[in-house]
């Protein structure tokens, strides 16, 4: 058995004395020599490029989560053929020794993945979930009538 010495753990605790080091300098830093202008609109919270105006019960648009969806699609195919394209050269060469259809098999499955991927990608193309300028466009406006008409009828209370 093996004597433990409370020094081989000396360069892990030298690592987060630096690392809290550093983040407690930089809080400090920005402290001292950051601008101090707080202003209303600095102070708002940041809501996904929206403005956090009316109720946190609101619905959100769609398109948040068309665009979620198609994130997370993408980003799949994405994980899933970096693993395929470093294994194909090494399956090929298993199908060669075994005889065994290994190489032609992961091809046949790996096409087939980015056909549902195109599919889907035609799919929200169609829906004009890439056509961001129309959308917002008509959200922007929508949502200035609503507030237009919010303000109405609450100058409206007042008056009466």
């Amino acid at each position: 058995m093996s004597e433990y010495s409370l020094m081989e753990y000396a360069p892990i605790g030298i690592m987060f004395l630096v690392a809290i080091g550093f983040a407690l300098s930089q809080l400090l830093v920005t402290q001292l020599i950051g601008p101090r202008k707080r202003t209303a609109v600095k102070l708002m919270p940041y809501e996904c490029g929206k403005d956090p105006v009316g109720s946190a019960r609101e619905r959100f648009s769609i398109k948040f989560y068309t665009v979620a969806v198609i994130f997370l699609l993408f980003d799949i195919e994405v994980l899933f053929m970096i693993p395929f394209a470093v294994a194909f050269k090494s399956l090929l060469a298993e199908e060669r020794i075994s005889g065994i259809a290994f190489g032609t098999i992961a091809l046949l499955e790996i096409l087939v993945f980015i056909g549902t991927l195109i599919v889907g990608y035609i799919y929200v193309w169609k829906k004009g979930t890439f056509d961001w300028g129309l959308q917002a466009r008509a959200e922007a406006r929508a949502e200035a009538k609503q507030m237009a008409k919010t303000k109405r009828a609450s100058g409206m209370k007042m008056a009466a």
